[in-house]
């Protein structure tokens, strides 16, 4: 039996430098930051990674750059969304080809009025996993414009074999993880919070068991959910209501630009650049983002000294 895949998968940003081009030196002290932060493995090329904004040579770069960096020392997860299933089915192929260990995977999307059916969305799925014996990560996110019912991911994990992981980031995550592990707790195993940790206690009660979160805090989110899983309850939340400000303000006021930031503040990369029409943090925000960041003392900023 394979094992299952727990803890905490920090998704990892891609690193531009300050003309916007590709900066895999930064990209490799982002995963060595990582490695020395404690989590059980690392995403690369997720909505939080600017997938969007890559092209297909960019992504194959971020993606074989990555994996040969870590040498093993943390598996890793891509992910290979795209609109068409050949896409990505071909994407699946390479990130395996690459030795990713699992694959993270959106229902189709593209455009507010592109919304598919369970019965299209279940083909797409078929033809996507039939290209890899990878297990797959289900991926329900408030971007997508196809809305995912508990009962349709229950009903894909029990038709699709190797669809074994989901990521729940919508509304109410906590009541979809609950009615999941209670209809597919077998065909499902690996349901995990998303959105940086922002209900990481309530959706560990409900039956994560892991979770994908941003960089900001990478080191405490895993000492969060090892707490839980040794059965140290008090302690997780104790953990997570010190960093709750922090990931609300990263979450609300912030977006992805929030872990570029602090990184690039505490010298792990050189610059906190987003692609157009991704816009750098106001001088306010930053403050404010800045300020809770020291208070908690958190690793971005002392790592690189």
């Amino acid at each position: 039996m394979i094992e299952l895949m727990t803890g905490v998968w920090p998704v990892a940003p891609t690193v531009f430098d300050d003309t916007g081009e590709l900066d895999l030196d930064g990209q490799r002290r982002v995963t060595d930051f990582l490695v020395d932060s404690g989590v059980a493995g690392i995403c690369v090329l997720a909505n939080y990674s600017e997938q969007f904004s890559l092209n297909d040579e960019e992504r194959r770069r971020v993606q074989d750059d990555t994996l040969e960096h870590l040498d093993g020392r943390l598996p890793a997860i891509v992910t290979i969304s795209h609109f068409s299933a050949r896409i990505t089915a071909q994407r699946a192929r390479e990130a395996a080809a690459a030795g990713a260990a699992m694959l993270m995977v959106m229902p189709p999307f593209f455009g507010a009025t592109m919304s598919y059916s369970p019965a299209v969305v279940r083909e797409w799925m078929l033809e996507v996993a039939a290209a890899t014996d990878l297990p797959l990560m289900l991926q329900d996110a408030p971007l997508s414009t196809t809305p995912l019912s508990a009962t349709q991911i229950a009903d894909l994990a029990r038709e699709v074999p190797s669809l074994r992981y989901a990521k729940i980031e919508t509304a109410r995550a906590a009541e979809t993880i609950r009615t999941l592990r209670s209809l597919v707790p077998e065909d499902l195993p690996g349901v995990f919070d998303g959105e940086e940790g922002v209900t990481l206690i309530p959706d560990l009660d409900a039956g994560a068991v892991g979770a994908m979160t941003s960089c900001t805090v990478p080191e405490v989110m895993a000492a969060i959910v090892d707490a839980y899983s040794s059965g140290d309850r008090g302690s997780a939340v104790r953990l997570w209501h010190g960093v709750l400000p922090l990931v609300h303000y990263e979450n609300r006021l912030c977006g992805l630009i929030a872990t570029k930031v602090l990184l690039q503040e505490g010298g792990v990369i050189a610059s906190a650049f987003t692609r157009s029409p991704l816009l750098p943090l106001s001088k306010e925000a930053t403050e404010g983002l800045m300020e809770l960041a020291r208070e908690r003392d958190v690793l971005a900023l002392r790592w690189a000294r």
